[in-house]
């Protein structure tokens, strides 16, 4: 979810031709399908070397509501440098590093999920991607300006980041409502940002485009598998 004002610096996509748009979003959603693929290819590679057993156990020794503030945090730095500088280099880093913080930040539950059920991965990713489907098809066939949504995600961040504080603090568990809330969260992510592809980033920034609906994705898979995690 980018700032406002970085959404504003140069000529909105919407204003363009035809032509124009539809390099664009090909550009966005090429550059979002090798983030997906280049976070399966590091999990894959992690798991294979052993490093994601010994990263899962490192990780599981903090508090595992500490690990979500950090996913929401580090995609918040991500996005903020990915819309913030001019140069591709730092832009494409920016991807670069949020997809492998994120497949770090993965390990302890996809550790988890194997020893659990291995077939729960493949469930709760075939759940995310048919959700982040229609989510899509709704912004593009109604070609309606979701930005409204902002001041909504704003807040339901700066809750979400509270309630995790207050869980970590008091010691309760916030149980399978919160990642029930936080899956309709990140679907609003994914409207939010598709809708922003066709409305309102400047055609240079489509890097940081397929970085944003990256992060809102990988936010809903995230708590996907959490939820058929806590169902087994």
């Amino acid at each position: 979810m980018q700032q406002a004002q970085a959404l504003r610096v140069g000529t909105p996509v919407s204003s363009l031709d035809t032509e124009a748009r539809s390099t664009f979003i090909k550009r966005t959603y090429m550059h979002l399908a090798g983030a997906i693929l280049g976070f399966g290819a590091i999990e894959s590679w992690l798991f294979d070397s052993g490093l994601g057993q010994q990263i899962a156990q490192a990780l599981l020794g903090f508090n595992w509501l500490l690990i979500l503030g950090a996913f929401m945090i580090v995609g918040w730095i991500a996005s903020h440098v990915a819309h913030r500088v001019d140069s591709k280099p730092l832009q494409y880093a920016a991807l670069a590093g949020f997809v492998v913080a994120e497949a770090v930040i993965f390990v302890p539950l996809l550790y988890l999920a194997v020893s659990l059920q291995p077939a729960i991965i493949e469930s709760a990713a075939g759940v995310t991607l048919l959700g982040t489907a229609g989510l899509t098809a709704v912004a593009f066939l109604t070609r309606k300006d979701f930005s409204f949504l902002r001041g909504l995600l704003m807040w339901g961040g700066i809750l979400a980041l509270i309630a995790i504080v207050a869980s970590v603090i008091f010691g309760f568990h916030m149980g399978t409502w919160f990642s029930t809330a936080m899956i309709a969260f990140a679907g609003a992510a994914i409207l939010y940002d598709t809708s922003n592809v066709l409305h309102h980033y400047p055609e240079d920034r489509y890097v940081a485009a397929s970085l944003e609906l990256f992060a809102s994705i990988a936010l809903m898979f995230w708590y996907v598998l959490s939820l058929f995690m806590s169902r087994e």
